[in-house]
C-alpha cells in the first residue's frame, strides 16, 4: 500500500499530532514539515514576522523532493494556498491532503497554551488565516478538530480506505 499524505491547516490545528498518529496507524513514516524550514524562515517566525510566498518556495520544493523520494509518508505541512499544494503535488499525483479546520478562536486558545514553540503571537496566526485558501472538498478530506485525535485518525483512515 503506497500512501502519500499531507496533513494541512493553519498553525495550531494539530497537524503534527494527527500526522504522527495517522502515520503510526498506517505504519508509514511521518515527517514534520516545520523541520525542513531553512533557518532564515525559523528566525523570521520566532520574531513574529509572517513568511512570504518567496520565503516558502524553497521549503515547499524541499518537501516535494521528499514526497518524490518516498513510496509512502505522512507530512504535516500548512499548505495554505493552491499554489503551495500544486508545488507539493508536482510529480506526485497520488498525494492526498487531509485538511484540519477550525475557527481562529479555537486554534488561538490551543496555541496560547503551548510552550517553547517558535510560532508567536495572534498576528502570526491571523496572517495564516488571511493567507489560507481552503481546499475544495474534492481536493482534501475535511476534518473538524473538535473531534479527538483518535477519532480524526479513524475517520481519515476510513475515508482513505485503509
Amino acid at each position: 500500500m503506497h500512501k502519500k499524505i499531507i496533513v494541512m491547516g493553519v498553525s495550531g490545528c494539530g497537524k503534527s499530532t494527527i500526522g504522527e498518529l495517522l502515520a503510526q496507524s498506517l505504519d508509514i513514516e511521518f515527517f514534520d514539515g516545520d523541520d525542513f524550514h531553512p533557518k532564515a524562515n525559523v528566525d523570521k517566525m520566532a520574531q513574529g514576522i509572517p513568511l512570504t510566498d518567496d520565503d516558502r518556495q524553497s521549503w515547499l520544493l524541499t518537501l516535494n523532493e521528499l514526497i518524490q523520494q518516498k513510496d509512502s509518508l505522512v507530512i504535516a505541512c500548512s499548505a495554505l494556498k493552491p499554489t503551495y499544494r500544486e508545488m507539493l503535488r508536482h510529480n506526485a499525483p497520488d498525494l492526498k491532503f487531509v485538511y484540519l479546520h477550525a475557527d481562529f478562536k479555537t486554534i488561538w486558545d490551543r496555541m496560547s497554551r503551548r510552550e517553547g514553540h517558535y510560532f508567536k503571537g495572534p498576528e502570526m496566526l491571523q496572517s495564516q488565516f488571511d493567507a489560507l485558501v481552503e481546499p475544495s472538498r474534492n481536493e482534501a478530506i475535511y476534518m473538524d478538530i473538535a473531534n479527538s485525535p483518535t477519532q480524526i485518525v479513524r475517520d481519515v483512515c476510513t475515508q482513505l480506505g485503509a
